[in-house]
């Protein structure tokens, strides 16, 4: 079935569906941290080891979003590659659930990285391509957080979690890795191939290096410094956050679920809150607010005792920081450079927040916490923080003014 992409309903229809497709990819992704109180003593791993596996994945995953999205910028083969990717990541799922040692889990977890990591690149240049400038921040921050957060933070605690209780943390692997291919036949019938001439720039343009026209602006540079910081700050949360609550404060198995499916509700509201706020009241101080806010979530964990309601608000409001990820690794970038290396572009930002962030952060952490204790990787949260807010005051500001958007309106500019 083919749909007319020019129409509003499929530029929702088609955001609606790469949020889901990302969501299942988080909650592929982040099953492995909920789980983890499950499957430490059972393999036997280190702190180390724990952040190793996220280093792993954000490797591959990184090193998987720079080719693929540059092979989707040669190729122009956008839904069939997403939809490749995304039977790959449920299968990779599927085989984290049968890993017998720690070492076949890295490698499991090195395959899912290879999957996953095109999958948001390109999820975003077909946004560029069909959804209206004046709605693109919005668009952009549902497909990348919503989803995510709506099935990799929210239902995604919960369910793994519960099916681990009750059968085993291999089944819950088994479980998270259904959705894609469901998703995966659902993309390959309602999404549209957009015209390769809709992504192209103009000929005339002298094409070079595609890397080095995208490292010439110094707000593509910053963009990827605050993605690092930003990514840090995910994989450290995930990975040490569910350990830290059990192990430090401990509640219980259930507690901490339902703590991180708070965050995961916040951080649905947030995908919709924070960019869209960003349409409105500029890229620039919203990133700036959005990645404050996230100090919230370690300061609570260290300095809230007793009663656990203030924690629990503390990760709702925390998790705007969610809200930024978009705006630094896909709105800014796309309102920056040439359309034809939207992909190489995004894959450069999602690329280098995850090779340096991705892996360096949670390998760092883990080394930390064996030495010092699971306090030390929540004041590492609060010194990426420090510096989220730093750099996102050198950011150049690139959302359309109101008096722009007035005069698309008068030109006929329809909207989403």
């Amino acid at each position: 079935m083919r749909l007319d992409p020019v129409r509003p309903f499929y530029q929702w229809l088609l955001v609606g569906l790469l949020s889901l497709n990302f969501g299942v990819v988080f909650f592929d992704r982040n099953a492995m941290n909920y789980l983890m109180p499950f499957i430490q003593p059972e393999l036997g791993m280190s702190n180390t080891n724990v952040g190793a596996l996220g280093a792993a994945l954000a490797l591959s995953w990184a090193a998987s979003g720079l080719f693929i999205g540059r092979l989707s910028d040669l190729l122009g083969r956008r839904k069939l590659i997403l939809v490749f990717c995304t039977v790959f990541f449920s299968c990779a799922s599927f085989l984290s659930g049968l890993a017998p040692t720690f070492v076949a889990l890295v490698a499991v977890r090195l395959l899912m990285g290879v999957a996953e990591g095109g999958v948001m690149p390109i999820s975003q240049v077909l946004i560029a391509a069909e959804v209206n400038p004046k709605r693109r921040g919005l668009a952009m921050g549902l497909a990348q957080t919503f989803g995510a957060n709506l099935f990799g933070t929210f239902l995604g605690p919960v369910v793994v979690v519960a099916v681990a209780l009750a059968f085993g943390w291999r089944k819950a692997f088994f479980l998270a890795a259904l959705p894609g291919l469901l998703m995966a036949l659902v993309m390959y019938f309602f999404i549209v191939e957009p015209p390769k001439t809709e992504l192209h720039h103009d000929p005339a343009i002298p094409r070079g290096s595609a890397l080095r026209e995208v490292l010439a602006d110094r707000n593509i540079q910053i963009c990827a410094v605050i993605s690092v910081l930003l990514v840090a700050f995910m994989m450290v949360f995930f990975s040490f956050m569910p350990l830290y609550l059990i192990r430090q404060r401990g509640v219980s198995q259930t507690t901490m679920s339902w703590l991180m499916a708070t965050y995961g509700l916040g951080s649905m509201a947030c995908s919709v809150l924070v960019s869209g706020a960003s349409d409105y009241f500029g890229r620039r101080p919203v990133t700036i607010a959005a990645g404050a806010l996230g100090a919230l979530i370690p300061l609570g964990g260290l300095f809230i005792h007793g009663a656990l309601w203030p924690l629990f608000g503390l990760f709702l409001i925390g998790s705007a920081y969610i809200g930024a990820f978009p705006i630094v690794m896909a709105t800014i970038p796309s309102e920056t450079v040439q359309p034809r290396l939207l992909a190489t572009t995004m894959g450069l930002t999602m690329g280098a927040g995850e090779i340096i962030g991705g892996a360096g952060g949670p390998l760092l952490a883990g080394k930390i916490a064996d030495l010092f204790g699971l306090r030390a990787p929540l004041w590492i949260l609060i010194g990426l923080v420090a510096a989220i807010v730093v750099f996102g005051l050198l950011l150049r500001e690139t959302a359309t003014t109101r008096s722009n958007r007035h005069s698309l309106d008068e030109i006929g500019v329809p909207p989403i």
